[in-house]
């Protein structure tokens, strides 16, 4: 009872600072940039992080196994890898972030992990027999992080296919706000800004096209390393469900809906590195290919939960998962 009450506890602190965080952004880039509302939302991420980890850790004590069994858990557990996600950049430049995308995908996922919808899966049960190895922690945790982390990546090339496309895009404009300079990568741009007055003679046909190009290269950029990642965690993941799938089941592959959908999200994103390799995929064609993955990846880790058939139905919303 105690530990179910600190969870809930937890799980609403959390889910109420993320809030507050997404309010502070959505002013601070439709009305004006302030600096100490943004050193509030960092603070309110460092919040929520600590709120979600205790709530994991508590939920692992009380349960005696690592909290993925389910839906749920799972759902909370990527809010956490979004957050380490957010801090990822900051490591080495810390202005430039991605918190315009892991701050709205936390609050989403723990918005819905925290609704009526999965009420049933809030309370800790005991694990089938199927998920009761040391296995559970590295094949689920593994294959949530490369989820996270390919999703950011998708998004960033989605946010590259809207910018290239864009009609009459003036990054710079000083008549209109202009929602994409405040958000993606800004102290580079600041920089570009600072560094155009001297090139304002400069005749270039192109010209007002350069920082639209500076953008997109970077955003491409981004999107290259973080799928890279996520490639490489979902490799590991897949490899390590195998193994543990071999254990189980006597096979190492059952062709069952989710391992299917695994292999068509392994596949599409292969092919996305693959496409980087040649120049002239390199951008706009290989953005595209990444933004279908990020509706493969849904349907791989939600939409079949949403069927609750194969061998992995104990994530669906009926039964409790892998």
């Amino acid at each position: 009872m105690l530990f179910a009450t600190l969870e809930h506890i937890l799980t609403h602190i959390s889910f109420s600072t993320i809030s507050i965080v997404i309010t502070i952004h959505l002013i601070t880039l439709l009305v004006r940039e302030l600096r100490g509302l943004h050193d509030s939302s960092e603070k309110g991420m460092i919040v929520t992080f600590f709120s979600i980890t205790g709530f994991l850790v508590s939920r692992w004590v009380s349960s005696g196994h690592f909290p993925l069994s389910n839906l749920y858990e799972s759902l909370i557990f990527l809010s956490w890898a979004l957050y380490i996600l957010h801090t990822i950049p900051k490591i080495r430049n810390s202005k430039n972030d991605l918190s315009t995308i892991t701050t709205p995908s936390t609050i989403l996922t723990q918005g819905f992990a925290t609704s009526g919808l999965l009420t049933e899966m809030h309370q800790s049960t005991i694990l089938v027999p199927a998920l009761q190895s040391q296995w559970l922690m590295m094949h689920v945790s593994m294959m949530l992080l490369s989820y996270a982390t390919l999703l950011c990546g998708s998004l960033l090339s989605a946010a590259l296919l809207i910018i290239r496309f864009q009609k009459n895009f003036d990054f710079f404009s000083k008549k209109k706000k202009n929602v994409l300079r405040k958000t993606f990568f800004f102290s580079e741009i600041e920089y570009l800004c600072a560094k155009r007055s001297p090139l304002k003679s400069t005749s270039f046909p192109a010209f007002p096209n350069y920082y639209k190009y500076q953008l997109t290269e970077r955003l491409d950029s981004w999107s290259y390393r973080v799928i890279g990642l996520g490639f490489t965690l979902l490799t590991i993941g897949i490899l390590c469900g195998a193994v543990w799938a071999n254990e189980a089941w006597g096979s190492y592959w059952n062709w069952d809906p989710k391992e299917t959908w695994a292999f068509i999200t392994w596949t599409i994103f292969a092919i996305y590195l693959h496409s980087r390799t040649n120049q002239n995929w390199k951008g706009t064609n290989s953005a595209l290919i990444a933004s279908i993955g990020f509706l493969i990846i849904w349907i791989c880790y939600f939409g079949i939960n949403l069927l609750g058939i194969g061998l992995h139905s104990y994530g669906s919303f009926i039964l409790p998962s892998k």
